[in-house]
C-alpha cells in the first residue's frame, strides 16, 4: 500500500528580544501540539502543499526556505510520509478552528519540549541551523528545448519546445513559494522563457547575466562563481537564476566545496532547480535540489 503524503513547515520567527520562536499548533481532534501540515491534495506539488496546510491551520502566509526533512509514523490507514520546510511568516493572523483551536509561538526549547510526538521533537532540533540563512538563490536550469544537432540557426535562439513551456509554467507556480523577488538570466532564448513567466507574475524585469552562459563559464569559471555569490549577497530578497546544464553542477560543487558541505550528487535536469541558501558572507549554508517540474 503507497503512503499517505503530507507536506508541513516549522514557521520561525525572532522575538523583539532576537530568539527564534517556533509556531506550535493544537488540535483538539488528537488533543495533541503539533506543527503545522496537512495531506496533499490529488496532484498537488508537496511545497505548495506545505504553504496551503500552514496557512490554513495558522492562518499566516509564509515563505519556504530549505528543506528541513521528513517524518514517517503509523495511522490506521497505513504509513503517512510528512516532508517538512523552514518557513517565515509574511503575513496573517490566527483563527480558532475545529482543527486547529490554538497556536502558540514559543522559543524554540520550549517548542520541542512541548510538541506531542518524538519524530516532530526530532525535526524540529534540526532547525536551529537552519534559522542562519541570510540570503536564497533558487538556481534554474533552462526547460526542454529540443535536440541541439536538430536545430539550425544560433543556438542562443533555440526555443523552448512545449514541454518546456509546461515547465516554465510549473516553476511561475513554485518560485514565488520561496520568496523570489529578483529574476536574473543567461542570454540564451531558452533560458529567458523559462523565467518570463515568473518574472511576469512577480512584476520585475528579466536582468541578462552573459556570465551564466555556458560559454562565459567555460572562459572563466571563477568569474561566473564570483558573479552568482554577488547576486546572492545583493539586497532585494531571493533570486532566481537561470543557467545551462554545462554551468549548474560545476557551480553546485563548487559552492558546496567552499562550504565544506559534501553534496553525493549533483544532478540538473532541465527545468529543474537547486534551492541554495546562504549564511552572511554569502556562504552555502544547504542546497535542495527540486525536479518538479520535470516528468
Amino acid at each position: 500500500m503507497p503512503a499517505l503524503i503530507a507536506a508541513g513547515a516549522a514557521v520561525w520567527q525572532r522575538s523583539p528580544s532576537g530568539d527564534v520562536e517556533v509556531a506550535v499548533v493544537h488540535r483538539p481532534r488528537y488533543d495533541d501540539w503539533s506543527l503545522p501540515k496537512g495531506k496533499s491534495h490529488s496532484g498537488e506539488l508537496l511545497p505548495v502543499t506545505a504553504v496551503r496546510e500552514v496557512a490554513e491551520e495558522t492562518g499566516h502566509t509564509v515563505t519556504l526556505g530549505a528543506r528541513l526533512g521528513n517524518t514517517r509514523y503509523q495511522v490506521p490507514a497505513g504509513e503517512k510520509v510528512v516532508h517538512y520546510w523552514v518557513a517565515r511568516p509574511t503575513g496573517g493572523s490566527f483563527r480558532p478552528s475545529e482543527e486547529v483551536d490554538e497556536l502558540r509561538w514559543v522559543p524554540l526549547a520550549k517548542a520541542i519540549a512541548l510538541l506531542s510526538h518524538s519524530y516532530d521533537r526530532v525535526l524540529l532540533a534540526g532547525l536551529d541551523g537552519a534559522t542562519a540563512a541570510t540570503a536564497t538563490v533558487l538556481l534554474v536550469r533552462h526547460g526542454e528545448a529540443g535536440e541541439r544537432e536538430q536545430w539550425q540557426g544560433d543556438d542562443d535562439l533555440r526555443p523552448l519546445s512545449a514541454e518546456g513551456h509546461r515547465q516554465a509554467d510549473v516553476l511561475r507556480t513554485l518560485l514565488p513559494l520561496f520568496g523570489a523577488r529578483r529574476v536574473y538570466s543567461a542570454p540564451s532564448l531558452r533560458c529567458r522563457q523559462t523565467v518570463e513567466p515568473v518574472a511576469a507574475k512577480l512584476g520585475v524585469p528579466i536582468i541578462a547575466e552573459p556570465r551564466l552562459s555556458e560559454r562565459e563559464y567555460a572562459a572563466d569559471p571563477a568569474a561566473t562563481l564570483d558573479r552568482l555569490t554577488e547576486i546572492a549577497a545583493e539586497p532585494g530578497g531571493p533570486a532566481v537564476v537561470c543557467s545551462q546544464g554545462g554551468v549548474i553542477p560545476d557551480l553546485v560543487r563548487a559552492l558546496a566545496g567552499k562550504a565544506g558541505l559534501n553534496l553525493r550528487d549533483v544532478p540538473s535536469e532541465k527545468g529543474s532547480y537547486w534551492g541554495l541558501f546562504f549564511s552572511e558572507g554569502p556562504v552555502l549554508l544547504t542546497a535542495d535540489y527540486y525536479d518538479d517540474a520535470v516528468r
